[in-house]
């Protein structure tokens, strides 16, 4: 594909839905909320854009083996006065554990409506369901954690929700995937090659549509969960507790939450994207971005003279209630 038919199927993408000023995105989070605190701000952040009707949030996949991260998860959805947004969860993995630093306390000590993971909605019936019942060119899918969910839902069959096949669904009903993945122009990041490199190599080989890869090198510039997150937040909030649990607010790598701001219209100040290349993921996970080709690929860049002290606080700001 040559770089100006390129740059017209991106135009007309625009056109077809995911511009925020012409329509409101309908938004998938798949993210591993369980090692780190970052998807819990991003998480956070999707609330508030919700709540200002930035976007439609339609549902949450869990791609973990905590078994806490699930009722984290839906502890956070009601806090943020959503209580009965979906959950999905990765189910049949041969053992869970929990690993995390926050996931049972916030799952204890927080009121939520989901019993156990147990209970949750398998995940790729849940990534069927809700792209079955969005309109055409709507929905845009945010991973922040590895991609086995997100390659269930490619290799899934038909079912009760829709005769067609995870691949026809995933180009009928998507307009595009932010994912948090990778290093650029090259190198080895933890959500592509742990525990599952061979999802990340299906994903990319099998994606169709629109992607936008957040490198590992652009959030660590970014340090939010410090000092002005721990004095903003009530100290009743799930968040505040995530990060108190977490690092004592020590601050951490923003990597989840670049993937989210993609989506606010302030993005534009602060990033760019390198469009020419395609991402290659070799067998280990490892990453390069080569261009001897074309393709529907970007990566996220800081423009020059970005503040990424500005970028932390409007981050913060979006995980404040």
């Amino acid at each position: 594909m040559n770089h100006y038919l390129k740059a017209f199927l991106f135009s007309l993408s625009l056109l077809m839905g995911f511009n925020a000023q012409a329509q409101r995105y309908s938004v998938i989070l798949d993210t591993d909320i369980d090692s780190d605190v970052d998807d819990v701000e991003a998480l956070a952040m999707l609330h508030t854009l919700a709540d200002q009707k930035k976007i439609h949030f339609k549902g949450v996949i869990v791609t973990s083996d905590d078994p806490y991260a699930p009722t984290c998860t839906a502890v956070i959805n009601q806090y943020y006065g959503r209580p009965n947004l979906p959950v999905g969860f990765l189910k049949n993995q041969p053992a869970l554990k929990n690993h995390s630093k926050y996931t049972r306390q916030l799952s204890e000590e927080y009121p939520h409506s989901l019993d156990s993971q147990e209970k949750t909605q398998d995940a790729t019936e849940l990534y069927r369901q809700l792209l079955s019942k969005s309109p055409d060119g709507s929905v845009v899918i945010i991973t922040v954690g590895h991609l086995t969910n997100l390659q269930n839902l490619l290799q899934s069959g038909s079912d009760k929700y829709s005769p067609l096949s995870g691949k026809e669904l995933v180009q009928n009903k998507v307009a595009r995937w932010l994912c948090m993945g990778g290093t650029y122009p090259e190198g080895k990041e933890a959500n592509f090659y742990r525990p599952d490199p061979g999802s990340t190599v299906y994903c990319l080989q099998e994606w169709k549509k629109p992607v936008v890869f957040a490198g590992w090198e652009v959030g660590d510039k970014i340090k939010t969960g410090g000092a002005y997150l721990k004095s903003k937040l009530t100290t009743s909030s799930p968040v505040y507790r995530a990060y108190e649990l977490y690092n004592s607010f020590q601050g951490r790598a923003s990597w989840d939450q670049v993937a989210v701001f993609l989506l606010m219209d302030a993005s534009k100040k602060y990033f760019d994207t390198v469009k020419e290349g395609y991402c290659h993921v070799n067998e280990d996970g490892s990453n390069q971005w080569r261009t001897d080709r074309d393709s529907l690929h970007e990566y996220v860049i800081l423009k020059p003279g970005a503040d990424v002290n500005e970028i932390a606080r409007l981050m913060d700001q979006m995980a404040i209630r």
